[in-house]
């Protein structure tokens, strides 16, 4: 998952801050730039972790080009974080799936492409399909 983020330039007197559009009430800040990354991808950990224990779907990530015209966030510099779904929760669990050799080779050929484990993948496929209707 990749979510973009808004930052707000800081100075010598005020810290670099953070805000992700998709994820509203979640924020964070950071004294250098490099700071403000860095705390930024452990806010959206968290507050998607919130989103999980309380059963509620993951937002879908915007483009900052949608979100650039907003008036709110004239000025603001643009970065995206890069989330792997296999990072959310407190511990991991090993599991035993069954699949037909051809499906596990596009799934490790995919996930590859994207970046991905094959169990970040499988993780961030299921929570795109319970964000879905039934």
């Amino acid at each position: 998952m990749r979510y973009p983020i808004a930052i707000e330039t800081g100075d010598a007197k005020h810290a670099f801050g953070v805000v992700v559009p998709d994820l509203p009430g979640c924020f964070s800040a950071g004294d250098t730039l490099d700071d403000a990354l860095t705390n930024s991808r452990e806010a959206i950990l968290l507050h998607l972790e919130g989103l999980l224990d309380d059963s509620k779907p993951f937002p879908a990530a915007s483009s900052i080009e949608q979100l650039r015209k907003k008036r709110s966030y004239r000025g603001w510099t643009w970065a995206v974080v890069d989330i792997d779904a296999s990072e959310l929760g407190d511990k991991a669990a090993r599991i035993n799936i069954t699949l037909p050799q051809r499906i596990l080779r596009a799934v490790d050929a995919h996930a590859r492409k994207q970046g991905e484990t094959r169990s970040g993948f499988l993780a961030r496929a299921a929570l795109d399909a319970m964000r879905k209707p039934a």
